[in-house]
Parts: C-alpha cells; structure tokens; sequence
C-alpha cells in the first residue's frame, strides 16, 4: 500500500509562504541566481534552454517547508517544474 502524500505535509501558514515567495524574488534579481541560470542548464532532464526560459524550483517546496535559500532552488525548465509539482526531490 503506498504511503498518503498528504501525510508528509509540513503545516506552513500563508505569511510563510509569503515571506518565502518574497525572498525567491529576491533571489531572482541576485548575481548569483544570474550566474546559475546563464549556463542555461536544467537541473532536472540536463537541457539547454535560454536563460530566460529556466524557472526557479524549490527542492523542497514552500507549502512543504523549503526555504528560498540556495541550497534548496535550482534552475528548471517549465516542464520540469510543472512535472514536480509539489513533489520532494526524486
């Protein structure tokens, strides 16, 4: 029998996930981010995209309890991050 996802859900309020959704902002318009997302690189099926195209995902997810740290976003293209959804990492 395979484990209910719900069951490991991290309850995080909406200021939560504000704040954090703000601090991924943040992160966006930093050099670093910048740095990360020129090589154009997905960090989840390995493609070349344009910079442009490359999403930010959270590995663990905000409504999970990640963080919008850089220890936890990656650059990802938009079907890859669509894919994960709300997943943890696989």
């Amino acid at each position: 029998m395979a484990a209910d996802p719900d069951s490991f859900l991290v309850p995080v309020s909406e200021e939560d996930i504000r704040r954090e959704r703000r601090k991924a902002r943040e992160l966006r318009n930093s050099q670093w981010w910048k740095n990360r997302t020129s090589k154009g690189v997905c960090a989840h099926c390995g493609g070349k995209f344009p910079p442009g195209e490359l999403t930010m995902d959270h590995l663990v997810p905000v409504i999970r309890g990640g963080k919008s740290t850089r220890g936890n976003v990656v650059p990802s293209c938009k079907p890859c991050n669509s894919a994960r959804t709300h997943s943890l990492p696989f």
